[in-house]
C-alpha cells in the first residue's frame, strides 16, 4: 500500500448546524457546517416550511404571478371578444348595415377591455 495517500481522519469531528444542533462524527474535516439536520428538518419534524436558498422561492412566486396576470388578461381579451361578437350578432339581426354592426362590435370591444392602470 502506498503511504500518506489518505486524507487525515478526525474521529471526534463536529457537526454544527445552522439551528444550533451540535453533534460528532468521524470525518476528514475537524469541523462541518450543515444548514439542516434532522431536528430542524421539515421532513423529520412534520411542520410545513420551505427552506429558500438563493431566493428560489421569490423568483418562483414572481412567475407564478406573472402567469397568472398574463391568463387573467388572456381570459379578460377572450370576454371581450365574445362582447363584441354578440353585439355585432345582435346589431344584425336588428337589420342595422354591416358598417353600423361593425362600428357596435368595436365600441363593445373596448368597453369590454379592462382599463390599463
Amino acid at each position: 500500500m502506498r503511504a500518506k495517500i489518505h486524507p487525515k481522519w478526525y474521529p471526534q469531528a463536529r457537526v454544527i448546524c445552522a439551528c444550533g444542533n451540535t453533534w460528532t462524527v468521524g470525518a476528514t474535516v475537524p469541523e462541518i457546517h450543515t444548514d439542516v439536520c434532522s431536528q430542524c428538518h421539515p421532513f423529520f419534524t412534520g411542520e410545513q416550511r420551505i427552506v429558500d436558498t438563493a431566493g428560489q422561492v421569490e423568483r418562483f412566486m414572481r412567475r407564478l404571478e406573472a402567469r397568472d396576470s398574463r391568463i387573467a388578461a388572456e381570459r379578460a381579451q377572450a370576454q371581450a371578444q365574445a362582447a363584441a361578437a354578440e353585439a355585432e350578432r345582435k346589431a344584425r339581426r336588428r337589420g342595422e348595415s354591416p358598417d353600423r354592426a361593425a362600428a357596435i362590435a368595436r365600441q363593445a370591444l373596448d368597453s369590454a377591455r379592462p382599463k390599463a392602470e
